[in-house]
């Protein structure tokens, strides 16, 4: 089949066209630097012409609300249109679990906005939706340090490995669309203040995670199981630790 990955040469979607090219399927990666950009329109009839999936995992330059909405609904509804010219048969977009149970969230009332885009088109489709990846640890503390404390809620993750996430996006493309919704998760659930916290420790980072009920996770403060999987997720394989003993920095 030919594969469309739009974000195809990004963390995830470099992962996605890997998979499939193993898996003997002709996946194009398509990104502004290949000449296509969703959000303008440029480029994708010419990508699309003969397509069997599209594969969707591009993201937002920018997490500020208005701009964050924007790029999706702009994007998706772009991809779409040109989708449905082309008679591409199946959509596949990857998306965030949790994501209309939190909508203090300028970025997950934008995932969900596309999701439902994405639903009305009348495209077949399967989304995706994945926890928090272990790779993104780092830009979490970073975003909530001041000075030597990284203030951080107790709300519970269930993070994953993004090359697994990328193996479990790449499945849903090769498969006959779901029609709905799989949710993708790592296999333990921990605090996003031990999350971190564990992280920061390994790497002998000398910051200190302070538990705060209070502390915003990227503008939304939280403090339950709203962004944890639900029964009869897919549950991934690697462990924090084992992540870790591959990623330490130092």
């Amino acid at each position: 089949m030919k594969i469309v990955v739009i974000g195809g040469t990004g963390l995830i979607g470099s992962n996605v066209v890997s998979h499939l090219s193993e898996h003997g399927h002709n996946a194009v990666a398509a990104s502004p630097s290949s000449g296509v950009n969703a959000l303008t329109g440029e480029g994708l009839a010419d990508v699309l012409e003969g397509a069997d999936v599209v594969v969707d995992v591009a993201n937002s330059p920018s997490f500020a609300d208005d701009a964050v909405m924007n790029f999706f609904q702009t994007a998706t509804g772009n991809l779409l249109a040109a989708e449905a010219a082309a008679g591409v048969g199946h959509h596949v977009a990857l998306s965030i679990v949790g994501a209309d149970r939190l909508p203090a969230s300028g970025y997950l009332r934008a995932k969900v906005a596309q999701e439902k885009l994405i639903v009305d088109s009348g495209i077949p489709y399967s989304i995706v939706r994945a926890t928090q990846f272990l790779e993104f640890a780092k830009g979490i503390a970073d975003s909530a340090t001041e000075g030597n404390t990284v203030r951080l809620s107790p709300a519970v993750f269930q993070p994953g490995a993004a090359a697994e996430v990328a193996a479990q996006v790449a499945r849903a493309a090769a498969e006959k669309p779901l029609n709905g919704i799989r949710e993708v998760a790592g296999p333990e659930r921990l605090g996003l203040d031990e999350w971190i916290g564990r992280v920061l420790a390994a790497n002998n980072d000398p910051r200190e995670v302070v538990t705060d009920e209070t502390a915003p996770y990227f503008g939304a403060v939280f403090t339950g199981t709203e962004l944890a999987p639900g029964d009869g997720a897919v549950i991934l394989q690697t462990s924090l630790d084992e992540w870790l003993k591959q990623n330490v920095q130092n």
